[in-house]
């Protein structure tokens, strides 16, 4: 009963603020367990000129995934992503999730500035207004995904080809013997954290450049490229 959703779990019905209700922020939630987790993060975030895209992992079960639908049907401005993946953790599936979730995002009716990526086990210590104001401060036009050239000792994730195992409730990365070709067009790969506050423009370049494209492709086998992938993008001139 949505209605009763709504009011027991007190979520926010209308924006607090002009400021607020005229700056929408996209978020991506990559969710598998923890219901009630999930439901406290997006009461927590949950604004109405907001857009929101839940990813929920293939490998769910079904009561799960039928429980979060549930709760999604009850907001415009919530939907799952219309692609899953099976995700494994440090795996290509995970960087995926978040691309399926981005080609879902710009074809939004919701005219969004910014995406922040989540996943169920985040909660906010700053409220929406907060997190503008933070935006504007410095951001403005500018992405946030900090890294530095990729270290020595992270040299192995990008050097030799990796492979996701899925079976029976199992789910792992593993290195194979195989030495991976160099980064196309002869990029500097960066390291950094594979969560983002993301200008559309910035989504935009990612979901159509040649160059984007080909380091997606390039990073299939590599180890976690969600944490190298958004931040050497973010560093190519201009």
């Amino acid at each position: 009963n949505c209605s009763t959703v709504l009011k027991t779990l007190h979520f926010i019905t209308r924006p607090l603020s002009d400021e607020e209700g005229n700056f929408s922020l996209a978020y991506i939630i990559t969710i598998h367990k923890e219901l009630e987790m999930f439901v406290k993060l997006l009461r927590a975030i949950y604004m109405p000129q907001n857009i929101y895209c839940i990813h929920v992992d293939e490998k769910s079960p079904k009561d799960y995934k039928a429980a979060v639908q549930n709760i999604v049907n009850c907001f415009e401005n919530i939907f799952i992503s219309s692609k899953r993946e099976n995700v494994v953790y440090a795996g290509f599936s995970r960087l995926q999730a978040d691309i399926n979730c981005m080609r879902d995002l710009v074809h939004s009716k919701i005219q969004w500035n910014y995406v922040i990526n989540l996943c169920g086990q985040d909660y906010p210590i700053k409220t929406n207004k907060d997190i503008i104001r933070y935006i504007k401060s410095k951001w403005n036009g500018k992405n946030m995904t900090p890294g530095v050239v990729q270290p020595l000792h992270m040299k192995h994730r990008t050097q030799v080809s990796y492979r996701e195992y899925v079976h029976s409730g199992m789910s792992y990365v593993y290195p194979t013997k195989n030495i991976k070709a160099k980064p196309p067009y002869n990029l500097t790969i960066y390291f950094g954290t594979a969560y983002y506050i993301l200008t559309k423009e910035f989504v935009k370049f990612t979901l159509t450049d040649a160059r984007a494209k080909d380091l997606l492709e390039w990073s299939r086998d590599t180890y976690s490229p969600d944490e190298h992938y958004w931040v050497t993008l973010n560093r190519l001139n201009g």
